[in-house]
Protein backbone atom coordinates (compact mmCIF):
# COMPACT_ATOMS: atom_id res chain seq x y z
CA UNK A 1 0.00 0.00 0.00
CA UNK A 2 1.35 3.42 -0.93
CA UNK A 3 2.41 5.47 2.08
CA UNK A 4 0.19 8.53 2.42
CA UNK A 5 3.09 10.68 3.61
CA UNK A 6 5.18 10.33 0.45
CA UNK A 7 4.65 12.51 -2.60
CA UNK A 8 7.48 12.04 -5.08
CA UNK A 9 9.30 15.23 -5.96
CA UNK A 10 7.70 17.34 -3.22
CA UNK A 11 10.36 18.71 -0.89
CA UNK A 12 7.69 19.48 1.73
CA UNK A 13 6.91 15.83 2.44
CA UNK A 14 8.39 14.43 5.68
CA UNK A 15 10.68 12.06 3.78
CA UNK A 16 12.22 14.58 1.40
CA UNK A 17 12.32 17.38 3.96
CA UNK A 18 14.17 15.28 6.55
CA UNK A 19 16.63 14.12 3.88
CA UNK A 20 17.40 17.76 3.04
CA UNK A 21 17.71 18.86 6.67
CA UNK A 22 19.80 15.79 7.49
CA UNK A 23 22.22 16.51 4.65
CA UNK A 24 22.71 20.14 5.71
CA UNK A 25 23.05 19.25 9.40
CA UNK A 26 25.69 16.60 8.71
CA UNK A 27 27.65 18.96 6.45
CA UNK A 28 27.62 21.70 9.09
CA UNK A 29 28.69 19.27 11.82
CA UNK A 30 31.56 17.97 9.69
CA UNK A 31 32.87 21.47 9.07
CA UNK A 32 32.62 22.24 12.77
CA UNK A 33 34.55 19.13 13.87
CA UNK A 34 37.26 19.38 11.20
CA UNK A 35 37.90 23.10 11.74
CA UNK A 36 38.21 22.63 15.51
CA UNK A 37 40.89 19.90 15.38
CA UNK A 38 43.91 22.14 16.04
CA UNK A 39 42.56 23.36 19.36
CA UNK A 40 42.85 19.94 21.03
CA UNK A 41 45.75 18.01 22.50
CA UNK A 42 47.16 15.49 20.06
CA UNK A 43 45.83 12.44 21.92
CA UNK A 44 42.22 13.68 21.57
CA UNK A 45 42.37 14.81 17.95
CA UNK A 46 41.73 11.32 16.58
CA UNK A 47 38.44 11.11 18.48
CA UNK A 48 37.24 14.44 17.11
CA UNK A 49 38.52 13.53 13.64
CA UNK A 50 36.46 10.33 13.71
CA UNK A 51 33.42 12.38 14.72
CA UNK A 52 33.96 14.57 11.67
CA UNK A 53 34.38 11.54 9.42
CA UNK A 54 31.11 10.05 10.68
CA UNK A 55 29.09 13.14 9.82
CA UNK A 56 30.99 13.74 6.56
CA UNK A 57 30.31 10.21 5.29
CA UNK A 58 26.67 10.61 6.27
CA UNK A 59 26.40 14.00 4.53
CA UNK A 60 27.69 12.56 1.25
CA UNK A 61 25.24 9.66 1.38
CA UNK A 62 22.37 11.92 2.39
CA UNK A 63 23.05 14.06 -0.67
CA UNK A 64 22.53 11.04 -2.93
CA UNK A 65 19.67 9.61 -0.86
CA UNK A 66 17.83 12.91 -1.07
CA UNK A 67 18.03 12.84 -4.86
CA UNK A 68 16.92 9.21 -4.96
CA UNK A 69 13.96 9.93 -2.68
CA UNK A 70 12.95 12.95 -4.75
CA UNK A 71 12.89 10.79 -7.89
CA UNK A 72 10.98 7.98 -6.18
CA UNK A 73 13.85 5.46 -6.26
CA UNK A 74 13.42 4.24 -2.68
CA UNK A 75 15.20 0.95 -3.39
CA UNK A 76 18.34 2.97 -4.07
CA UNK A 77 17.77 4.87 -0.83
CA UNK A 78 17.94 1.62 1.15
CA UNK A 79 21.18 0.60 -0.55
CA UNK A 80 22.79 4.02 0.00
CA UNK A 81 21.67 4.05 3.63
CA UNK A 82 23.21 0.72 4.49
CA UNK A 83 26.47 1.65 2.77
CA UNK A 84 26.43 4.75 4.99
CA UNK A 85 25.71 2.73 8.12
CA UNK A 86 28.26 0.00 7.42
CA UNK A 87 30.89 2.78 7.50
CA UNK A 88 29.57 5.14 10.17
CA UNK A 89 28.11 2.81 12.81
CA UNK A 90 31.39 0.89 13.34
CA UNK A 91 33.14 4.26 13.55
CA UNK A 92 30.71 5.26 16.29
CA UNK A 93 31.71 2.07 18.11
CA UNK A 94 35.37 3.03 17.63
CA UNK A 95 34.66 6.19 19.64
CA UNK A 96 34.14 4.06 22.74
CA UNK A 97 37.58 2.53 22.27
CA UNK A 98 39.24 5.90 21.64
CA UNK A 99 37.91 7.60 24.75
CA UNK A 100 38.59 4.53 26.91
CA UNK A 101 42.22 4.13 25.82
CA UNK A 102 43.20 6.28 28.79
CA UNK A 103 41.92 3.45 31.02
CA UNK A 104 43.72 0.73 29.08
CA UNK A 105 41.15 -0.25 26.45
CA UNK A 106 42.62 -2.65 23.91
CA UNK A 107 41.85 -3.26 20.26
CA UNK A 108 39.97 -6.40 21.30
CA UNK A 109 37.15 -4.21 22.63
CA UNK A 110 37.15 -2.17 19.45
CA UNK A 111 36.90 -5.21 17.16
CA UNK A 112 34.19 -6.80 19.29
CA UNK A 113 32.03 -3.70 18.96
CA UNK A 114 32.80 -3.36 15.26
CA UNK A 115 31.93 -7.01 14.66
CA UNK A 116 28.64 -6.82 16.55
CA UNK A 117 27.60 -3.61 14.78
CA UNK A 118 28.38 -5.22 11.41
CA UNK A 119 26.26 -8.26 12.25
CA UNK A 120 23.46 -5.95 13.36
CA UNK A 121 23.55 -4.06 10.06
CA UNK A 122 23.86 -7.08 7.77
CA UNK A 123 20.80 -8.74 9.28
CA UNK A 124 18.94 -5.42 9.20
CA UNK A 125 19.66 -5.04 5.50
CA UNK A 126 18.55 -8.60 4.78
CA UNK A 127 15.34 -7.96 6.67
CA UNK A 128 14.54 -4.88 4.60
CA UNK A 129 15.37 -6.49 1.27
CA UNK A 130 14.00 -10.02 1.92
CA UNK A 131 10.55 -9.06 3.14
CA UNK A 132 9.38 -12.63 3.73
CA UNK A 133 11.93 -13.06 6.55
CA UNK A 134 11.81 -9.53 7.98
CA UNK A 135 10.85 -10.65 11.49
CA UNK A 136 13.58 -13.30 11.71
CA UNK A 137 16.34 -11.00 10.44
CA UNK A 138 15.07 -8.14 12.58
CA UNK A 139 15.27 -10.36 15.65
CA UNK A 140 18.85 -11.43 14.85
CA UNK A 141 19.82 -7.81 14.28
CA UNK A 142 18.22 -6.90 17.60
CA UNK A 143 20.21 -9.57 19.46
CA UNK A 144 23.49 -8.07 18.21
CA UNK A 145 22.26 -4.63 19.27
CA UNK A 146 21.47 -5.78 22.81
CA UNK A 147 24.88 -7.43 23.15
CA UNK A 148 26.44 -4.04 22.33
CA UNK A 149 24.17 -2.42 24.92
CA UNK A 150 25.25 -4.96 27.53
CA UNK A 151 28.95 -4.47 26.79
CA UNK A 152 28.87 -0.70 27.16
CA UNK A 153 26.43 -0.51 30.08
CA UNK A 154 27.54 -3.48 32.19
CA UNK A 155 30.45 -5.27 30.51
CA UNK A 156 34.10 -4.59 29.76
CA UNK A 157 33.55 -1.10 28.36
CA UNK A 158 31.71 -0.01 31.51
CA UNK A 159 34.49 -1.34 33.74
CA UNK A 160 37.07 0.66 31.79
CA UNK A 161 34.94 3.80 32.01
CA UNK A 162 34.63 3.41 35.79
CA UNK A 163 38.40 2.94 36.03
CA UNK A 164 38.95 6.14 34.03
CA UNK A 165 36.41 8.09 36.09
CA UNK A 166 35.79 11.82 35.87
CA UNK A 167 35.05 13.36 32.48
CA UNK A 168 35.69 10.11 30.62
CA UNK A 169 33.11 8.25 32.69
CA UNK A 170 30.60 11.04 32.15
CA UNK A 171 31.19 11.07 28.39
CA UNK A 172 30.88 7.28 28.30
CA UNK A 173 27.51 7.50 30.05
CA UNK A 174 26.26 10.02 27.48
CA UNK A 175 27.37 7.79 24.60
CA UNK A 176 25.68 4.83 26.27
CA UNK A 177 22.41 6.74 26.44
CA UNK A 178 22.69 7.55 22.75
CA UNK A 179 23.05 3.85 21.99
CA UNK A 180 20.23 2.80 24.31
CA UNK A 181 17.71 5.52 23.44
CA UNK A 182 18.93 7.08 20.18
CA UNK A 183 19.72 3.81 18.44
CA UNK A 184 16.36 2.41 19.59
CA UNK A 185 14.72 4.65 16.98
CA UNK A 186 16.13 2.37 14.28
CA UNK A 187 14.33 -0.86 15.34
CA UNK A 188 11.15 1.15 15.94
CA UNK A 189 11.36 2.47 12.39
CA UNK A 190 12.22 -0.99 11.09
CA UNK A 191 9.15 -2.52 12.72
CA UNK A 192 6.91 0.36 11.68
CA UNK A 193 8.01 0.23 8.05
CA UNK A 194 8.48 -3.51 7.53
CA UNK A 195 5.65 -5.94 6.83
CA UNK A 196 5.02 -8.64 9.41
CA UNK A 197 5.21 -6.55 12.57
CA UNK A 198 2.19 -4.24 12.70
CA UNK A 199 -0.12 -5.74 10.08
CA UNK A 200 -3.18 -4.48 11.96
CA UNK A 201 -2.40 -0.89 10.96
CA UNK A 202 -4.32 0.52 7.96
CA UNK A 203 -1.06 1.43 6.17
CA UNK A 204 2.48 0.08 6.12
CA UNK A 205 3.31 2.29 9.07
CA UNK A 206 2.73 5.54 10.88
CA UNK A 207 5.50 7.27 8.94
CA UNK A 208 7.70 6.27 6.07
CA UNK A 209 10.62 4.24 7.44
CA UNK A 210 13.04 6.84 6.06
CA UNK A 211 11.62 9.55 8.34
CA UNK A 212 12.43 7.43 11.38
CA UNK A 213 15.92 6.75 10.12
CA UNK A 214 16.64 10.36 9.14
CA UNK A 215 15.67 11.62 12.58
CA UNK A 216 17.75 8.94 14.28
CA UNK A 217 20.82 9.67 12.13
CA UNK A 218 20.76 13.39 12.91
CA UNK A 219 20.38 12.80 16.65
CA UNK A 220 22.92 10.02 16.98
CA UNK A 221 25.74 10.97 14.64
CA UNK A 222 25.87 14.64 15.53
CA UNK A 223 25.16 13.92 19.20
CA UNK A 224 27.98 11.38 19.40
CA UNK A 225 30.35 13.93 17.94
CA UNK A 226 29.32 16.67 20.34
CA UNK A 227 29.90 14.41 23.35
CA UNK A 228 33.40 13.59 22.12
CA UNK A 229 34.03 17.26 21.31
CA UNK A 230 33.02 18.29 24.83
CA UNK A 231 35.28 15.63 26.39
CA UNK A 232 38.25 16.68 24.23
CA UNK A 233 37.66 20.32 25.15
CA UNK A 234 37.66 19.55 28.87
CA UNK A 235 40.78 17.41 28.68
CA UNK A 236 42.62 20.02 26.63
CA UNK A 237 41.67 22.80 29.01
Amino acid sequence: MTNLFLAVGDVNTPVNFTFFIGCMAMMAASAFFFLSLNQFDKKWRTSVLVSGLITFIAAVHYYYMRDAAMSGELTNVTAFRYVDWILTVPLMCVEFYLILKVAGATQKLMWQLIGLSTVMLVFGYLGETIKADAVMYGTLSGIAYFVIVYMIWFGSAKKLAVAAGGDVLQAHKYLCWFVLVGWAIYPIGYMDGTEGWYDVLPTEGLLDINVWYNIADAINKIGFGLVVYALASKKTA
